[in-house]
């Protein structure tokens, strides 16, 4: 493997020439009257041919944008996924100085174009059929494992830096009612050259309320490697392999895959006096593309930091919990039915 290059900024926020690659986002927000929501949009960047997605095998381009978002109402109990197998990008996407890209899901009825936008070095723009937010990162980047280039497995090295405090303020659109929102949000942005696997990926982004940020996760066939980088108040940063993460007794069964996700946590570590308790906020937070199911949400977060008590927020990512009887005919259809949509863009 060669020796990696250091990131640098605002360069590396653009797209790369790698298998795979993502742009993440998530936040939980308020209203003026204090209800509270989440939201999560994620858009993909894949070489069809180098990643070996299980069915996207089908489709007529290279390389394949798609993406996943999701808008949860936390008073309410009630969320919003939103899967797009597939989404074509603007022609001037990745062309400016800056981050840009414009993006929609192909429909020969509605259409609603996405942006991931940077307006400046601290400022951002996300905006989606779900949410309309303008986002001032407060930290610099969380390099993670230190450099921002870690090895996660055998042969699994990936560029991956975070944005961890970006406070926040916009709209969203719950059932067709526009509400104004502010809060904080958190941004990852990875890539690498890997093929898909089966590895299951337990992961969290922390946000605590003593302005420590923590990323977090567990990766492996058996959620063997653990890891945490860190970012503090006054803008240090460590990195900690001495981490446990133990899965608690709550647990939610999805009724559409069978598969059983946990859904309280527990997170040690020791060498920094970290001892943090997890619960999700939802239950119902599967998600599915084409053969993959997984489980996205918000968390909160009460445990101890050094000798203080600390309460948080954040979100909790589970991935590689095995659906009970495959996703493959839902997988068919849904890659079936986008195809023919994206052959008749091409066609014309």
């Amino acid at each position: 493997m060669p020796k990696p290059l250091p990131i640098r900024f605002p360069r590396d926020e653009q797209a790369h020439e790698c298998s795979i690659e993502w742009w993440y986002w998530n936040g939980q927000l308020r209203d003026a009257r204090g209800n509270e929501y989440a939201y999560m949009e994620c858009l993909f960047k894949a070489d069809r041919k180098a990643v070996q997605i299980p069915m996207l095998s089908k489709f007529p381009v290279d390389t394949i944008y798609f993406r996943h978002g999701l808008l949860c109402d936390l008073r309410r109990k009630k969320s919003y996924p939103v899967v797009s197998n597939y989404v074509l990008t603007s022609a001037d996407s990745f062309t400016k100085p800056l981050l840009f890209v414009n993006y929609a899901e192909p429909s020969l009825t509605t259409y609603v174009n996405c942006v991931m936008e940077q307006h400046a070095a601290d400022r951002y723009h996300v905006k989606t059929e779900q949410i309309d937010l303008t986002l001032h990162s407060e930290r610099k980047p969380l390099l993670v494992g230190g450099k921002g280039f870690i090895t996660v497995g055998e042969k699994k090295d990936t560029y991956y830096y975070s944005l961890p405090r970006l406070r926040t303020s916009g709209t969203i659109l719950i059932e067709g009612k526009s509400v104004a929102v502010s809060g904080l949000s958190w941004m990852d942005h990875q890539w690498a050259d890997v093929q898909y696997t089966r590895d299951k990926w337990t992961w969290f982004c922390l946000q605590l309320d003593d302005g420590t940020d923590i990323l977090c996760f567990a990766f492996g066939p058996t959620g063997g490697r653990c890891h945490a980088t860190i970012g503090f108040a006054n803008g240090r940063q460590e990195t900690a392999d001495d981490v446990r993460i133990t899965a608690g007794e709550r647990s939610w069964k999805s009724p559409l895959t069978l598969a059983e996700y946990p859904l309280s946590w527990r997170i040690e570590i020791p060498g920094r006096n970290i001892d943090l308790q997890i619960e999700t906020v939802l239950d119902e937070q599967e998600l599915l593309f084409t053969t993959i199911n997984y489980w996205e949400g918000p968390i909160r977060v009460t445990g101890t930091n050094g000798k203080k008590k600390v309460r948080g927020r954040g979100f909790l990512e589970l991935v590689g919990y095995p659906s009970k009887f495959g996703n493959i005919r839902y997988a068919k259809s849904e890659v079936r039915k986008m195809t023919r949509l994206l052959r008749s863009f091409i066609r014309k």
